[in-house]
């Protein structure tokens, strides 16, 4: 089962430490190079579905500023569903690349 590429970045965004809802957005922000950015909602969304799928779990919680901030970190199968599309993205760039290559020859000789 492949993740979306906003469920990929959540979880890359969640290896190294719990975060809370703004420090993933932002995460996924750099990670991305700004080619992803999440909205509270879209952000929300995906991190339901990922503790539904026992991708990702709550954390703690604490309070900040007046506000509640609930942290959320990988689990093992969400570390390993990572690691899976990780290597599915590389062999599918590597047939992308090789096709490329092959056109490229093929092109420069006609």
């Amino acid at each position: 089962m492949t993740v979306s590429e906003q469920a990929f970045f959540v979880l890359t965004a969640l290896v190294d430490e719990p975060r809370h809802g703004y420090g993933i957005v932002r995460e996924v922000t750099d990670l991305s190079d700004g080619r992803v950015r999440l909205r509270v909602g879209t952000l929300y969304g995906v991190l339901d579905r990922l503790v539904t799928d026992g991708l990702a779990e709550h954390d703690r919680e604490e309070i900040a500023n007046g506000r509640l901030r609930r942290y959320y970190r990988l689990t093992d199968t969400g570390r390993q569903r990572l690691a899976d599309e990780v290597d599915r993205q590389a062999a599918n760039a590597r047939v992308a690349r090789d096709r490329l290559r092959s056109w490229h020859r093929a092109e420069g000789t006609a």
